[in-house]
Parts: C-alpha cells; sequence; structure tokens
C-alpha cells in the first residue's frame, strides 16, 4: 500500500497544527540569557519552569502570516533574483549557453565531470561562508544544466543544495556555525580546522560519488527517475525550445552574469553582504543583460514580473515554515525540550554521550533550523556538559555542526529545503525516497567521524 503524503504546503500546515498542540502538552520553561558581543547567550544551569503560554487558536491562524511577513527580506530575495533571472532567461543566453556546453560534453563520459566540479565549488562554499539561502540562486541555473545534459530535477537541485549542505555541515571555517560556536565554546576562533577538513574531504566526496553513480543509472535509463513524468512537463520551462545560435550577445550576458555571481562571493565573504545586497546586485544584472541584449524595457518587466510569479508558492512555503517556529517559540517550549535532551546525554560513557549530542542537535534543528541561531541556543549549554562527561569543547562543536548541517537537508521547517523543493516540482515524499540512502551514509559517516577525536586523540 502506498503512502502518499499531502502537499507541501498542507504538510506544513499539518505540522504548524501539531507544534501548537505540543504547546498545550509540553510544559513551559525558560534560560536566563545574557547579552555577549552583541549574540543573546543561554546561561548554563538557569533552566526554570514559567507559566505555561499555549498558543491559541487566533495566534494559530495568525502564525503563517506572522511568518510571511518575519520572512520578508528573504522573500523579497527571491522575487528580485528570479525576476533578474526571468530578464536573463528572456536574452536566451542561458538556453543557447548550455547548448553549447552540452555540444562540447557530448559524451557521457566528458559531462559527467560537471557534476564534481560544481558540486566541489558549492561545497567549497558552504564550508566557508556558509552558503544557504543562496543556493536558491543556483537552482535556477543547474536546473536547466541538469535537463540539457539528460538529467532530471534531482540533479538539478542535488548539485548546488546537497553540495553546499555536505561542505557547510563539514565546514572548517564557515563564521556562521563554527565561528559563533567557537567563540561561545571560548575556544581559539577557527581551532581545529585540520580534522574539520578531513571531515569535509570525506562528506563532500561521498556527495560526489553518490551523483556520479546516479547519473550513471540516469544514462542507462532516465525513467528511473522518481520524478520522470513532472519533469516532462515542466523542464520546458526552464529550457528554451527555440534554436538560437550563441552569438556575441549570449557571450557578453554570460560574462556578466559570471561577473556578478563572483563578485556576490567577493561581497558575501570581504563586505558582509547578506540577502539585500544581493538582490540589488541581480537586479543590477538584469538590467545589464536587457542593454546587452537589446531588450525593450516593456518586454524586460514582463520578463522579470514572470520570474517573479514562478516563484509564489515558494514563498508561502518559506512563510508557513517561519510560522511554525513562531509557535513553538512563542510557547516557550524550545528551552524546555532543549534542558530535557541535553540532560539525556549526561552518565554515559564518552564514545556514546557524543552520539547523544549529536542526536540532540539533529533533533533541536527540526524547531530551530538556523545555524548562528542554534549555536547561540545549545552551545552555552553543550560546551559545560562536555566539559562533565569528559568530552572536548572542540568535540561538542562538532556535534552541533554535524547535527544542523545534516539535517538541515531534510526537515520540512526549513525555508531554504522547501523552497528548493517547491523550485523543481519535487515533492517532499519524493526527496525523501531518492536521499535516504545518502543520508543514512551521511549519519553512520557523523557518527564514526566523533570517535576519533574523543577516543583516539586529544582535541
Amino acid at each position: 500500500m502506498k503512502i502518499k503524503l499531502p502537499d507541501t504546503i498542507v504538510l506544513l500546515l499539518i505540522i504548524l497544527v501539531f507544534s501548537c498542540v505540543l504547546t498545550w502538552i509540553v510544559p513551559s520553561g525558560e534560560f536566563d540569557r545574557i547579552e555577549r558581543d552583541g549574540r543573546e547567550l543561554v546561561v548554563s544551569g538557569s533552566y526554570h519552569v514559567v507559566s505555561p503560554n499555549p498558543v491559541g487558536f487566533f495566534q494559530l491562524i495568525m502564525a503563517p502570516i506572522r511568518g510571511f511577513s518575519g520572512s520578508a527580506e528573504i522573500i523579497a530575495f527571491i522575487f528580485f533574483v528570479a525576476g533578474a533571472f526571468g530578464i536573463i532567461n528572456r536574452s536566451g543566453a542561458i538556453s543557447a549557453g548550455l547548448r553549447r556546453l552540452v555540444d562540447g560534453y557530448n559524451t557521457n563520459r566528458k559531462k559527467r565531470w560537471i557534476i564534481p566540479v560544481l558540486t566541489l565549488f558549492f561545497s567549497m562554499a558552504g564550508a566557508t561562508f556558509g552558503m544557504s539561502e543562496e543556493v536558491l540562486v543556483f537552482i535556477l541555473l543547474t536546473l536547466p544544466l541538469s535537463f540539457s545534459l539528460g538529467y532530471d530535477s534531482f540533479m538539478g537541485v542535488a548539485i548546488p543544495f546537497l553540495g553546499a549542505g555536505a561542505g557547510f555541515a563539514g565546514a572548517f571555517i564557515n563564521p556562521f556555525t563554527v565561528g559563533i560556536a567557537q567563540g561561545i565554546a571560548e575556544l581559539a576562533p577557527f581551532s581545529g580546522w585540520e580534522y574539520r577538513v578531513i571531515v569535509w574531504f570525506i562528506f563532500t566526496s561521498v556527495t560526489i560519488a553518490f551523483l556520479m553513480r546516479y547519473a550513471a543509472r540516469l544514462e542507462k535509463d532516465p525513467k528511473i527517475s522518481l520524478n520522470y513524468q513532472e519533469d516532462q512537463k515542466s523542464k520546458h520551462r526552464h529550457i528554451e525550445t527555440d534554436q538560437e545560435e550563441f552569438n556575441g550577445a549570449h557571450r557578453w550576458v554570460l560574462i556578466t552574469l559570471a561577473l556578478g555571481l563572483a563578485f556576490l562571493i567577493v561581497g558575501v565573504n570581504r563586505w558582509d553582504w547578506y540577502i539585500t545586497e544581493i538582490s540589488a546586485l541581480f537586479l543590477v544584472m538584469g538590467m545589464i543583460s536587457a542593454l546587452i541584449a537589446r531588450v525593450d524595457m516593456q518586454e524586460a518587466i514582463d520578463a522579470f514580473m514572470a520570474g517573479a510569479a514562478e516563484m509564489i508558492k515558494v514563498c508561502f512555503v518559506i512563510g508557513i515554515a517561519r510560522g511554525i517556529i513562531i509557535v513553538a517559540s512563542e510557547g516557550t517550549i524550545i528551552d524546555t525540550m532543549l534542558y530535557y535532551t541535553s540532560t539525556a546525554v549526561e552518565g554515559y560513557p564518552n564514545t556514546l554521550s557524543i552520539q547523544l549530542m549529536f542526536y540532540v542537535q539533529t533533533f533541536l534543528n527540526f524547531f530551530l533550523p538556523s545555524g548562528s541561531g542554534q549555536a547561540a541556543l545549545t552551545m552555552p549549554i553543550m560546551a559545560p556538559l562536555s566539559d562533565i562527561i569528559g568530552v572536548s569543547r572542540q568535540t561538542a562543536v562538532l556535534a552541533f555542526q554535524l547535527g544542523d548541517g545534516l539535517s538541515n537537508m531534510v526537515i520540512p521547517t526549513s525555508g531554504v529545503t522547501m523552497g528548493v523543493l517547491t523550485l523543481s516540482n519535487i515533492s517532499y515524499k519524493k526527496w525523501l525516497q531518492w536521499i535516504w540512502p545518502l543520508m543514512l551514509i551521511y549519519f553512520v559517516l557523523a557518527m564514526i567521524l566523533l570517535i576519533p577525536p574523543t577516543l583516539v586523540f586529544n582535541w
């Protein structure tokens, strides 16, 4: 008997209602908090019960709306980036460039090299500057690339999303996860990077091997794709059907796009750009592309609006996911779950305790799918707890980043995860069906990689 999961938005609404019910069942509690270096930190040992604050019907109804308004910045980012890509697509440069690329790599052996090169690029981005929301930008490029090479929507999503996710989980100098967690744990900034590089390399290699194997299977039989029927209907939106030859204007539009993406990476790393600055960058790129391709103003506006319109469902998904976090937070149950799950790891051998810490972080990420936010919430508890159970604080940071990074790829409360799936027309059920073997490998690897710093050497 096949189990059919509901539509993404329906699934998130069910989780929203369930979170509301939990606020009536789970005892309310809070930790005291202090502010340090502009961050709000939890005071270890300060948990106390507070008056129940269950979320009522009216608050539940308002939660998706508040989640939408609370995600206004990222929603604006999605609209502007998608609109800019609408203009770039209207120029015909991407479709013509993809045809040129496919013609240049017209054998199976050659075209497969695109997979490890791009996956490695996104993994480095996740490991160094914590690429997350930016993945939504690149999906608009990798989906048509995947279709043009004869692959499917899973491959189009996996190259940037799993690439960045593997890098994020094994990050060695990500300031938003490792940097914050180490600062709270009173460790030297980015110390212990040598072992983290090994962790990053292993997760990235496994991801590339998984995608290469999947590519080989698709080349033998494209119909093995779980999304084969949907892809036949939707891929025409990503690949233009006209056969316009690649010309000078197309070349300059693609050069503009490449320079813009390079400028994005520099801006994020050197000037602390976030989604507002990135949105402005893509708007400028769209305008320049329209001028190069001689797209008149009305046509450019129409293309912008058409591109943005395709993101409406994605934006509602992100807003509802944020609403779930609002409900759990206002119901004062997040700190309670943190308290009881953290105390559960005490009293065991340190090799087992560190595994439990990893799963605690994985569980908490469902309710707080933000690397920096989770670090600020959990590390003030986990750092001193690691001293008690005989595990180094450096290893506790590694357990945090693995629990946060790996689960980001599947949790339905992550706006980025649900956004990329909606954008690529992949149902959440099919994503779980497709990714579960890789997730199993990831989690087994994480448990194994947490043992050496606990048992073999003092990290």
